[in-house]
């Protein structure tokens, strides 16, 4: 739970549907109280399913699966879903899919997919808006790699580097409309969802 806010009583409970600790850091920045769940979402794409496709399905189950513990209250879904030449970047997991990653993106550019889902529990109520980012990742040597590696663990950022941080190293150029879409919640859009339901930001 985050500290009390002046704004803390002019709208219903705020639920963080993510153990995600990026978007736990972005949605603080709007300075309003909220809590966190984990949804129990299987995050598997379907067949023929495009990225932003993937991530807009995947924000709204994860918001639905943490609404019923919550009637009353506005509840947030986000996914993230980046696509390279048609391969899916997933979060690595391992330095060696890292680096395997990395490899394979160096020189070419990706579309980060990010997609949120605002629902209002007791009306049931449903926005949802997906927000694509463009990175082109510069030409990077093997030793780029091991040597960003060795400094940054990026294991658990779709496309191995963290573009927040020492990530932005490896890269050419980022476009798009809310640079905290790439970090994982697009705060530009659940803004104008949460005054959409009556919220007033700031």
């Amino acid at each position: 739970m985050h500290p009390e806010s002046p704004n803390n009583q002019q709208h219903p409970e705020l639920i963080l549907a993510s153990s995600s600790q990026y978007r736990r850091e972005l949605l603080g920045r709007l300075q309003f109280p909220f809590k966190t769940a984990s949804p129990d979402v299987d995050e598997s794409p379907l067949p023929e399913e495009s990225a932003g496709q993937c991530a807009a399905r995947l924000a709204q189950l994860k918001a639905r699966a943490v609404a019923a513990a919550y009637p009353r209250a506005l509840v947030i879904g986000s996914d993230q879903v980046a696509e390279c030449e048609g391969q899916r970047l997933d979060k690595p997991g391992s330095r060696a899919r890292a680096i395997e990653q990395l490899t394979w993106a160096s020189g070419k550019q990706a579309t980060f997919s990010t997609a949120v889902t605002l629902l209002n529990s007791a009306s049931g109520r449903e926005h949802t808006e997906i927000v694509p980012t463009v990175v082109r990742y510069r030409s990077i040597s093997a030793t780029d790699i091991e040597r960003y590696l060795d400094r940054e663990a990026a294991l658990d950022c779709a496309g191995s580097a963290k573009a927040e941080s020492l990530g932005i190293s490896l890269l050419d150029a980022i476009e798009g409309n809310d640079p905290t879409a790439l970090i994982g919640l697009p705060l530009i859009a659940l803004c104008a969802m949460l005054r959409s339901e009556s919220v007033s930001i700031p």
